[in-house]
Order: structure tokens, then C-alpha cells, then sequence
């Protein structure tokens, strides 16, 4: 299933789009859950990228925010 929507997170907007399933995968999910795509956009700029694997890794304090929070909510 597919989700998408915003977070406010130090007053930063970060778009959000993340595909999980039911099921976790230790083959194709974060840390081996749910989630098996994610990205996150901050000003239009990808700042996290996961599509069965790291594409691009968070490194900023908001995205790395952003991402514990999805975590938590879909995986």
C-alpha cells in the first residue's frame, strides 16, 4: 500500500511517500520490516531514497527525524 502526506518537523515541511506491506521482508523491507520504498523530499531536494535498499541515506537532522518517525508508524 502506498501512503504519502507531509510532516512538520522543526518547522521544515517534509513531503513523504512510502510503500509497506502487511508483512515484513527480510529480503526487501527497512531493517527487515514492512516498508519496502521510501523517499523524503525537504524544498523539492530528495534527502532519502529507499527502494529495496539504500539509495540515499538521511543525513540531516530533520530527515533522520522524519525517517524514525515513518519508521515507527509503517514498519
Amino acid at each position: 500500500m502506498w501512503e504519502q502526506g507531509k510532516l512538520l518537523i522543526e518547522g521544515m515541511n517534509v513531503k513523504y511517500y512510502v510503500k509497506h506491506y502487511e508483512e515484513p521482508s527480510e529480503d526487501y523491507g527497512i531493517e527487515g520490516g514492512c516498508i519496502s520504498k521510501m523517499e523524503l523530499r525537504i524544498d523539492g531536494k530528495v534527502t532519502l531514497n529507499y527502494d529495496r535498499g539504500w539509495d540515499i541515506e538521511p543525513e540531516d537532522e530533520i530527515s533522520q527525524l522524519a525517517y524514525a518517525a515513518l519508521l515507527k508508524k509503517y514498519n
